[in-house]
């Protein structure tokens, strides 16, 4: 589970419309089970990086779709997948069902690689007293980041597609996110680094928001206290836990899409702008 899966159905001849900035989406799609309300979005959204996390591959909740190979050929982008978990009981030995992220564009993405955290929770490994049932959720694998390259209007764009850990405490979470940070520290100096995803963590303020800007993030959606996640039981609230983080970038804008509900996640987007207004004052 620790190789990339990739596939390009962007037209080698079409040039994404030129514009003054660079759009980037990051969704929690929810297994890809709306499939056609995810296309929609997609769709109009025209971005040039798009970062999904929990994407199917060959399970039975969505059709044994490879969700993230049907939303690039769908939509005529390139992409590339990455499987955190093998979930037991949803496939078989010759068909694994797994669970992963996807990073889709009409630019051509390169490098793509895996980076699986050493700090893992315990929560879902399977156990010889618990059956590998759907029900139980018993998996293989362990958190990622989902890391690649995109060329975008001449810019290199580093992306690090996350999904940090659901289970354990905040102590886990901040672990994880550091891993990755440490790593981007070999893109951030030539690169603009794309630090996004379900991070399962507020981290507009605290520890968290400290580690990001220390190291040159910012929050490039900038709606910091805009609920991310739908309330969809009762006593269920909705929480800031994806965002969209940017290394280097002073201008960006961005919003929480809270009308679109294929998913139990909204969708995020940010505009980073390709040129700079410098003021000059005597």
């Amino acid at each position: 589970m620790d190789e990339v899966t990739a596939g390009r159905f962007a037209p080698a001849d079409r040039a994404p419309g030129s514009r003054d900035y660079s759009l980037i989406v990051n969704w929690n799609i929810e297994r890809g089970q709306q499939l056609p309300g995810i296309l929609d979005f997609l769709r109009t959204a025209e971005a040039d990086l798009i970062l999904l996390q929990e994407v199917d591959l060959n399970v039975r909740r969505t059709g044994y779709l490879d969700i993230g190979r049907e939303l690039a050929r769908s939509l005529r982008l390139n992409y590339v997948f990455g499987a955190e978990f093998q979930e037991l009981g949803r496939g078989s030995e010759s068909s694994p069902a797994l669970h992963g992220m996807a990073t889709l564009s009409p630019w051509p993405l390169s490098n793509g690689r895996i980076l699986r955290f050493q700090r893992q929770s315990n929560f879902w490994k399977p156990r010889w007293y618990v059956p590998q049932a759907e029900i139980f959720q018993r998996r293989l694998g362990g958190r990622i980041a989902l890391v690649a390259e995109a060329l975008v209007y001449g810019r290199k764009l580093v992306s690090y597609n996350l999904h940090l850990e659901s289970k354990g405490d905040e102590v886990l979470r901040l672990q994880q996110l550091r891993e990755a940070l440490e790593d981007s520290r070999q893109h951030t100096a030539s690169s603009t680094v794309v630090l996004a995803g379900d991070l399962n963590l507020n981290v507009g303020n605290g520890a968290a928001a400290a580690m990001l800007n220390g190291r040159g993030f910012h929050d490039a959606v900038r709606l910091p206290d805009r609920p991310t996640t739908a309330a969809r039981r009762p006593f269920q609230r909705e929480r800031p836990i994806d965002w969209i983080y940017v290394s280097g970038e002073a201008g960006s804008e961005g919003r929480v899409h809270d009308n679109v509900r294929a998913s139990d996640h909204y969708p995020l987007s940010a505009k980073l702008r390709r040129k700079a207004t410098v003021l000059w004052e005597p």
